[in-house]
Formats: structure tokens, sequence, C-alpha cells
């Protein structure tokens, strides 16, 4: 997969983000690329902007399916429609992601949030990996895949997001068991968990309630969802930095990550390095957890009401 030029590239949860980031990317690399997405009027737009802007000598082609991650024949038809667009798939983006919009003390969330977040989370990754490496071993031409996980789970656990941080470090073991399966089938298809970052990234999983299915939602309805705005201001009125990283960072880095079958897509940073030696020597001391950093535990209901 050094040359990527004419290889034809899928990525779920493209119509925004990261997704969209590496669209650009592969385009610009004259890949033909599929994107796919939940929200069909952002998926619209998305390819019609993508068509515009990106030509080439090889004349890369984008195509965008409408397809919910969750849903085991949605992504049967992300598969069908892309070898009848293209005639082949040699890259898999599983990068489709949800925030699940619970708060407060987890034995007290929605089960509709476990439910949701799971479906999209690490669902849409194992639809992906049935779908597509079936076809990608068979058409013996090479492939990679790239599965979207994070530090929060990834890593180790934001205490305040179970949901999240649960799903995204099953995303890294499926990745991992994947990476070691690939190997022993194939010479040329191979695996890389993505970790983005390393900084806070403008995305739209920040408003990811926008397209939650209404059978899931939650029972009693969370008030208020915080943007990345919010996040922002939040930090400016305590007086701290707030880093972010370009999402053209992170796509640059799958590029190459896919180009050297690099596995760990996880950018240099001294807290990513502190977390994981601050959880690794918890686990080889057999010491209780003490890497959760400044964590504030939930309001009780009278200092809500106070």
């Amino acid at each position: 997969m050094k040359d990527l030029a004419g290889k034809v590239a899928v990525i779920t949860g493209g119509a925004s983000g990261i997704g969209y980031a590496m669209a650009e990317s592969f385009l610009r690399e004259q890949m033909s690329v599929m994107i796919a997405d939940v929200e069909k009027p952002a998926l619209e737009e998305a390819v019609a902007r993508l068509s515009e802007t990106h030509t080439g000598a090889i004349a890369p082609a984008v195509a965008g399916v409408n397809c919910d991650v969750r849903i085991w024949e949605d992504v049967e038809n992300l598969r069908d429609e892309t070898l009848a667009h293209f005639g082949a798939v040699h890259i898999v983006c599983n990068n489709a992601g949800v925030g699940s919009g619970s708060q407060g003390w987890m034995w007290e969330y929605d089960l509709n949030d476990w439910t949701w977040a799971m479906g999209v989370n690490v669902m849409g990754v194992v639809h992906g990996i049935s779908a597509f490496v079936p076809q990608i071993l068979s058409q013996g031409e090479g492939g990679h895949l790239v599965n979207t996980s994070s530090g929060n789970g990834g890593i180790s656990p934001l205490p305040g997001t179970p949901i999240y941080a649960a799903s995204k470090g099953a995303v890294t073991l499926i990745t991992e068991c994947l990476q070691a399966q690939l190997m022993e089938a194939s010479d040329s298809v191979r695996a890389s968990v993505l970790y983005p970052g390393p900084n806070w990234l403008n995305t739209k999983i920040w408003s990811s309630h926008r397209n939650r299915p209404e059978e899931l939602a939650q029972k009693v309805p969370r008030t208020q969802w915080n943007t990345f705005e919010d996040l922002r201001q939040k930090f400016q009125d305590a007086g701290l930095a707030f880093e972010t990283t370009p999402l053209e960072k992170v796509a640059e880095m799958v590029i190459d990550g896919i180009r050297n079958q690099k596995f760990w897509l996880l950018p240099e940073s001294d807290r990513t390095n502190n977390s994981i030696a601050a959880r690794s020597q918890s686990m080889l001391e057999r010491s209780n957890p003490d890497y959760f950093g400044d964590w504030q535990p939930p309001k009780t209901a009278s200092e809500t009401t106070a």
C-alpha cells in the first residue's frame, strides 16, 4: 500500500470532522473514496463539496452512501455500493463515533445511552470488519483497516465518561486481535488503531445527539449538551490553555500509517506517555489506580438545587 493512487477507500462518519479530513487526504493521493454517514443532508453536501474541489491526473472519484453502522444490513449495502461504484476496496476507515450524552453517576445512566454508543462505536467497527475484510482478502491486492479509538479508554479512562471510554477501549482491543489474525492470514493486509490528537479536536461528536435514534432516546432527556465552544470557554474561564489539533494532521498521520504499516497511530505527547506509564505501572505493581487526574464527581441532588 505504498502507492495509494488508484486505490479505493471507504470512510464511515465521513461527512464531517476526522472522516471528512481523511477523505480530502485520500483524494489528494489520487484515490477514489466512498464516504458513509448516517446524516443524509450532510453526506450529500460533503460529496458535492469534495467532488467540486478535488481533481487529478487519475481523476479520483467520490461517492456517498447513507449508512447507520449499527445496522448490519446498512454496512453490507455500503460494501456492495462501493464495489458497484469502484469495483474494489482497499482501505476501510471505521471512523463513525458518538458521545453517549450521559452525565452523573454511571449506575444512574439511562441504559439506552449504553445501547446507542456501543452500537455505533463498537458494533460499527465489528460490522466494518465483517463486511470488508473477506472482500479485501479475496481481491489479493493488499489492503488496510484503520479503526478510530481514543486516548479516553484506549489508553486510560476518564471516569466521567465511562460509556465512551469503554467503547473506545473495546475498539483498541478488537484492532489488536484483528492485526494478529491478519498477520497470519495475509502478507499484505494490515490494521491500525487511530488515536486522534494529541489535543482537543473540533468535530461534530460534541453534538452527537442530533443523530440519536428516537427509539434509543433518554427516558429523562438531558437538558444541555456541552459543545466544543462550551469546552473552550470553560478552559478560558479557568485560565487554562486550550490546545487543538488540526484535523488535517490526523489525516496525515493516517496516510503515513497506511504507507508504513504502523499499527499504533498515536501522536507523540508527554501527557499521553505519562498516562500509559501510570496505568501500566499500576497494573505491574497490582496497586490501586491513581491515574485518573483531576476528575470532578457529579453533584448530588441537594448541591444541584442549592
